[in-house]
């Protein structure tokens, strides 16, 4: 069939010139790569709300507050009906980053959480699986009775954002549900601290078993530092964790500050990679860090400006491929990157939706 208009005669992908590569030295059943993670199934919801109804509510103007099942259905009744929701999305740090690498690679992911038993259309559980990829896997969800968890931010006319959290039955997640074959076989289990805020919940303990799991088959565990608070008050847990179970470590600089002391971006990762094998560090506008290990003969030089700040030339060798420590087997280096945010960064901030430093 002849479409109308111009077209360019030229092939993007020309068959007929030399040196292409062949189609049979692709592999011919290769193996399908995919991530795991495990995370709190929450809905955020955003609403648009005048000073008055937070007093009339009991929400403390700019912070943020826990609410039972009862309130936080109350509220968001109130909210619908008065059409003061403007939007629901799907969160949670490690479910949006499963979301965005299946967008991304346009390929498979694994979640494992906890869903609503009993869905219809419209509610929370049904918005959740509306904004998610179709490539994400659901099917390992463990079902329960109740709600998921949910995180109202209501704004304010001046922009001042308040938050209002019902849990639901997100920490309730069974060991049972937690796939063995599933996390051996992937290629990264994703996990967040905020899975271990509450040493009682069910979830904390299923979060253990995952990470052995991962341990005793080579999976490497990517560990998302979630807010500076719960970092600074389990300091001493995570920092032991981080060092016997955890490959790559995301975090932004409060968050790292928290973990190592360390305000300065470079020193940070230093300091981290003392820890854990790779490091990501997000500071505001000023963009990504990373920090990794490499083979001291693998070691690539760059071939753009070295710099130096308080580490002398930290980007020599950021051209090197990023290794275990363990793989290592003559002299692990220490090597750095930076990475300018692109465009320069979004300006505004519309939604409290995203992934965080664990993307």
């Amino acid at each position: 069939m002849k479409f109308p208009g111009q077209r360019k005669q030229k092939h993007y992908f020309p068959v007929s010139e030399r040196g292409r590569i062949p189609f049979h030295t692709f592999p011919q059943n290769p193996k399908r790569v995919y991530i795991a993670g495990i995370d709190q199934l929450i809905v955020d919801i955003e609403a648009l709300v005048e000073d008055g109804y937070l007093e009339r509510t009991g929400l403390h103007k700019g912070q943020s507050m826990i609410l039972d099942t009862p309130q936080a259905d109350g509220i968001y009744r109130e909210l619908k009906k008065s059409g003061r929701v403007t939007g629901e999305y799907a969160g949670g740090a490690v479910c949006n980053t499963l979301h965005n690498y299946s967008v991304l690679t346009d390929d498979k992911s694994v979640a494992f959480g906890v869903i609503s038993k009993n869905i219809t259309v419209g509610d929370n559980a049904y918005n959740y699986i509306c904004n998610t990829n179709m490539h994400v896997d659901l099917s390992y969800l463990q079902p329960l009775d109740g709600p998921i968890g949910r995180a109202i931010c209501f704004v304010t006319p001046d922009g001042e954002r308040t938050f209002a959290i019902a849990k639901g039955r997100m920490n309730d997640l069974s060991a049972d549900y937690i796939n063995e074959s599933v996390i051996a076989s992937s290629a990264a289990l994703l996990l967040t601290t905020f899975l271990f805020r509450d040493e009682a919940s069910p979830i904390y303990k299923t979060t253990l078993r995952a990470i052995r799991i991962a341990n005793e088959n080579d999976v490497p565990v990517v560990l998302s530092l979630g807010t500076s608070e719960l970092v600074e008050a389990k300091k001493d847990f995570f920092r032991q964790l981080i060092r016997e179970s955890v490959t790559v470590l995301a975090m932004n600089d409060a968050e790292g500050l928290a973990l190592t002391g360390q305000s300065d971006p470079l020193l940070c990762l230093q300091s981290v990679l003392d820890i854990c094998d790779f490091g990501l560090l997000t500071v505001g506008e000023k963009g990504l860090y990373l920090g990794a290990y490499v083979d001291e003969p693998l070691v690539r030089e760059t071939e753009e400006q070295i710099m130096s700040k308080s580490i002398p030339e930290y980007n020599k060798f950021e051209f090197s491929r990023a290794m275990r420590k363990s793989c290592c087997l003559q002299k692990p280096v220490k090597i750095y990157s930076h990475i300018n945010p692109f465009l320069g960064g979004p300006s505004v901030i519309k939604s409290t939706n995203g992934a965080g430093e664990g993307a």
